[in-house]
């Protein structure tokens, strides 16, 4: 089932187990399971339906939206994952957490509990709840939108390997690749150029500077061995990007630039643009508040006439309109005028009280 279909049909899937709402357990808060019983109730159409489209991956509690903020509950696959960011998430309230969820489920869970408060995801305490069973550990594998991917609680970097807010776009990606030339750019571990290969492109190229980032969407590849292979390119964005595009390297101050792949230019029929918030090197600055421009720029130069150039800003202080204005002025002033805008907001497991999510991602046809 494609991605619109997903939007306009929301029906339970005959094989679905979500049961009745769970008992009461004494050892987590009354204001938390509250919170948690009317998250999972709020979700059980979506989840039908992501059942039946063959995902397992998707988050079930989202508490700065639902009455816990800092706390979040994913599911990926056979793993349950849940990460505090503001204080520790006590034992039993933790226990009590994961048995509510695998009733609600109907399945057994593999729990996987990362405390960020103190920034590190991998703080594994004397208590053994804290340090998860071996087997959740495990490379495991996850699904979405029908495809395999990687799954592991606990890895080198602090995030989980999808990001579970951008399936939307992932779908859309999915279904609007076919034939398609695709640029993946801060591809991550590759989840859009997966998407872009199951859905029949041509060619996907994903660009990413770790080569552990890489290595998983080689992983992910592998994992679904009926697509055509992508290529991987481990480069810093802007010698990339800007070579793409038919632009000069700047040397900053005079200093010698470290080494970097050498790229033709070439244009792409569509191409994703998914920064981090922020980010330094030598060849430029990552900023998506202050300079969303000097990313852009090159993105849409790298983009074909009648091309689709998907950008994406994550950061909540960033107002959606602001944004959309300042990334259509952009491609205006650059002679690349957008011919149609379409907004893809996150699904309904990423609720906003304000229906302004942190993740705003826009597709420009050029």
């Amino acid at each position: 089932m494609g991605f619109a279909a997903l939007c306009t049909n929301l029906r339970p899937g005959p094989f679905v187990k979500l049961r009745a709402p769970f008992y009461e357990t004494p050892r987590m808060s009354s204001d938390l399971l509250q919170a948690l019983r009317a998250a999972l109730d709020a979700r059980k159409p979506l989840l039908a339906e992501l059942h039946t489209q063959g995902t397992d991956c998707y988050r079930l509690f989202h508490g700065s939206q639902e009455g816990a903020p800092g706390l979040t509950v994913d599911r990926y696959g056979p793993q349950l994952m849940v990460q505090s960011f503001h204080q520790v998430l006590e034992r039993d309230s933790l226990l009590a957490l994961a048995s509510a969820v695998e009733a609600f489920l109907g399945e057994k869970l593999l729990l996987v509990y990362n405390d960020r408060s103190q920034g590190n995801s991998r703080i594994d305490r004397s208590d053994p709840v804290y340090q998860a069973d071996a087997a959740a550990l495990e490379d495991l594998t996850g699904h979405e939108w029908g495809l395999n991917y990687r799954v592991r609680g606990r890895h080198p970097g602090q995030d989980p390997l999808l990001f579970l807010d951008l399936r939307n776009a992932r779908g859309w990606v999915k279904d609007n690749s076919a034939g398609k030339s695709v640029l993946n750019l801060f591809a991550y571990t590759c989840g859009i150029g997966l998407c872009a290969a199951a859905g029949g492109a041509s060619e996907v190229w994903n660009l990413d500077f770790a080569e552990g980032n890489l290595a998983v969407g080689r992983e992910n590849g592998a994992l679904n061995p009926q697509l055509a292979p992508m290529q991987f390119i481990q480069s810093d964005y802007f010698p990339a990007i800007r070579q793409l595009a038919g632009l000069p390297i700047a040397r900053r101050h005079g200093q010698k630039l470290p080494s970097y792949p050498r790229l033709q230019q070439r244009q792409f029929d569509l191409v994703f643009l998914d920064p981090p918030a922020w980010a330094k090197s030598a060849f430029g600055t990552v900023d998506l508040l202050r300079d969303y421009q000097s990313l852009l720029k090159p993105a849409l130069l790298a983009t074909a006439d009648g091309g689709v150039l998907v950008c994406n800003n994550n950061l909540a202080k960033v107002d959606i309109e602001d944004w959309r204005e300042q990334v259509l002025r952009c491609a205006s002033k650059l002679g690349r005028p957008v011919r149609d805008c379409l907004q893809l907001p996150p699904a309904g497991d990423f609720p906003s009280s304000d229906g302004r999510p942190p993740l705003k991602t826009l597709v420009l046809q050029l």
